[in-house]
């Protein structure tokens, strides 16, 4: 059978228990009870006997071939269902895809996730994109831990390990004096245990902890807050000997907490919601947690509420398709500034993987990242924890179900030099329309190397957002650009490079209608009529306010190309007015060069003198002032306009 550790199996009750027909088969009857072998016998009998067959029934058949690791059934059923009904959940979309990886070729399941790029989460697409290619390079093979069995581990389940001042609570399936067996897995109640950590990592004389209240039902997944000096928790619902049901008969598990002095407090309670794996933040005081509310993402998805010591002060937030998947996200858990927490998520190594993600100053999250071999496995790895260990650089511990260990679950102890994980470089950040910052969807963000070669490409989202994600690398260039506007363009070096990701990088475009206009037919820099002094040819600060409309356009449109035309009205000699124009246009010329504007951008700049007026103003004719000042003017022709307008 398909080896589940015992709070998995918790999981999936969770959420197997919601939509069980009123009048259930005996192939339901025993697909609810967890008896997936019997349910698969049940389930075909019915086929064979000619009986009609639900398409709730067919799902509940292919999960019972994928909890059996009957995977070549369960990918034949989820695809035929698939493609006739779109009843298909995300979670059951992700054991389809799980079950294809198990049974063929890396390369087909990437075939067929192309197929959903249109109608999956961009976020997804770009995580299985990078943990694809890290994991098909030798990146990702997680190099660095020295894991080790721990001694104290017994033949039933033992996981979620926290620290506790200098000891070590984990959760543990083993006999407990006060626990009756639990159905599901054939163990006892799971209780929360106490052990003594030696100097070598190893834990020893585990004993059951004395310090929560005494309960008959399933005490779990602790964490200890050193500041607060407060335990978190999970727990079954219950009223002193009694499980407590909703209205459908599912009895769920809450949160608790315990205060120094004994004192107990529900933090996180719904009959019909189960909440796991509390991680309490002490420098933002918030409270992550996992939970299988219906309008998740998947199974269960990790969530965060805002806190005031400890107390619950704001409504539960999902943390986003970056995060969460079509699977099981559980034990969030943060060190050094990252987000490290399990998914089973289907472009991972096998059940249960680890992964770490960067938590950025705005609150987003990074690409979560795969450990790597080094610490997951085809099995379940969860419950991941990580503290410094003295000059021997960190120490963790982690559960997983893999062959080899004690009993179902098992911890595992690792000691690491450096921080886990691959180091990523990060680009995040919004685009917004220059002139008055309003999201720009669907702009080009693209990553490139130093020899020019494109590295990752991605669109920015309706509120102008954008995230690139790549294994990190030095020398980068990033360059956005949306049809009929501008393009941003900048190099990074190694030293800009190692502070990305830190804050978000905000990018400006101007649309080309922001900076260019009509005049006399010609397509012309937007800028206020400017004037030079009489027979002068002086930027002053004025005239260098409108310039700077040009070096901006410039930097907007990086190829912009310009033609300078200044011109004057008929008063003075031709010859002189012709001069005098010229040397204004080489001044435009000179200023613009040395604002930033690329000589080779600046293809022409000539003075025209009197010989282009716009009215009838010309030699021997009177003409009032203001007359006179419409032929005495200033244009920066856009030379290119076509190409830029595309």
């Amino acid at each position: 059978m398909h080896k589940l550790g015992v709070f998995l199996v918790l999981i999936l009750m969770a959420f197997s228990s919601f939509g069980q027909e009123k009048k259930m088969s005996r192939g339901d009857a025993y697909f609810y009870s967890y008896d997936y072998e019997a349910a698969i016998r049940a389930y075909k009998k019915q086929m064979v006997d000619g009986e009609l067959i639900s398409n709730s029934q067919l799902l509940n058949l292919a999960d019972s071939y994928f909890r059996t690791s009957d995977y070549l059934n369960a990918t034949k059923l989820y695809l035929d269902i698939h493609k006739n009904d779109t009843i298909m959940s995300n979670s059951r979309f992700n054991s389809m895809l799980q079950s294809m990886a198990k049974t063929s070729e890396r390369e087909k399941v990437r075939a067929f996730l192309e197929t959903k790029r249109t109608s999956y989460s961009s976020e997804w697409i770009e995580n299985a994109d990078f943990n694809y290619e890290l994991l098909d390079s030798n990146l990702g093979q997680g190099s660095g831990f020295f894991i080790f069995n721990l001694d104290a581990n017994s033949p039933q389940a033992d996981f979620s390990p926290t620290f506790y001042k200098d000891k070590l609570l984990f959760s543990s399936s083993r006999s407990a004096k006060s626990k009756k067996v639990y159905e599901p897995s054939g163990e006892s109640y799971l209780d929360i245990f106490v052990a003594n950590i030696a100097k070598n990592g190893n834990i020893q004389n585990p004993n059951q902890f004395d310090g929560l209240p005494e309960t008959k039902f399933h005490k779990s997944t602790p964490y200890y807050s050193e500041e607060l000096k407060r335990i978190f928790y999970v727990l079954s619902n219950a009223e002193g000997d009694n499980l407590s049901f909703d209205d459908k008969g599912k009895n769920s598990l809450a949160i608790g907490m315990v205060y120094d002095n004994g004192f107990f407090r529900y933090l996180l309670k719904d009959m019909s919601i189960s909440f796991y794996y509390p991680f309490y933040d002490s420098a933002a005081e918030k409270l992550y947690f996992s939970a299988n509310f219906e309008d998740g993402y998947g199974g269960t998805d990790i969530y965060v509420v805002n806190t005031n010591n400890g107390q619950i002060m704001s409504e539960p937030i999902n943390l986003g398709p970056r995060v969460n998947s079509p699977g099981n996200e559980i034990a969030p858990y943060i060190y050094d500034g990252n987000l490290y927490f399990s998914s089973d998520v289907f472009y991972g190594l096998g059940g249960m993987d680890i992964y770490k993600s960067s938590i950025n100053s705005d609150n987003t999250y990074g690409v979560p990242v795969n450990l790597g071999a080094g610490i997951n496995s085809k099995s379940d790895e969860f419950g991941f924890i990580i503290k410094e260990n003295g000059d021997e650089g960190l120490i963790g511990y982690f559960a997983s179900n893999k062959s080899g260990g004690k009993g179902n679950d098992d911890i595992y102890g690792f000691k690491v030099t450096g921080t886990p994980g691959l180091k990523t470089l990060s680009y995040h950040g919004r685009v917004v329309r220059a002139k008055n910052e309003d999201y720009l969807a669907e702009a080009i963000v693209s990553l490139i190397d130093e020899q020019g070669k494109l590295i990752r490409e991605v669109k920015t989202k309706a509120n102008g957002t954008y995230q690139l994600e790549v294994p990190w690398r030095a020398n980068t260039s990033l360059k956005v650009h949306k049809e009929k506007y501008g393009t941003f363009y900048q190099k990074f070096g190694k030293a800009e490079t190692d502070e990305l990701g830190k804050k978000p990088l905000n990018i400006k475009l101007a649309h080309v209608d922001d900076v260019v206009e009509q005049k006399e037919d010609k397509a012309v820099v937007k800028m206020k009529d400017f004037y030079f002094a009489t027979g002068k040819s002086l930027v002053t600060s004025d005239i260098a306010l409108e310039l700077d409309k040009a070096v901006a356009a410039s930097k907007y449109f990086p190829e912009m190309q310009f033609r300078i035309e200044t011109h004057t009205d008929s008063k003075g000699s031709t010859s002189a007015n012709k001069k005098l124009s010229q040397s204004r246009a080489d001044a435009i010329r000179g200023y613009l060069a040395a604002n930033g504007v690329p000589t080779a951008n600046i293809i022409s700049a000539s003075g025209y003198g009197e010989s282009q007026l716009v009215n009838n103003c010309k030699n021997g004719v009177y003409c009032l002032d203001f007359l006179h000042k419409q032929n005495d003017r200033t244009l920066i022709v856009v030379a290119n306009i076509d190409a830029i307008s595309k």
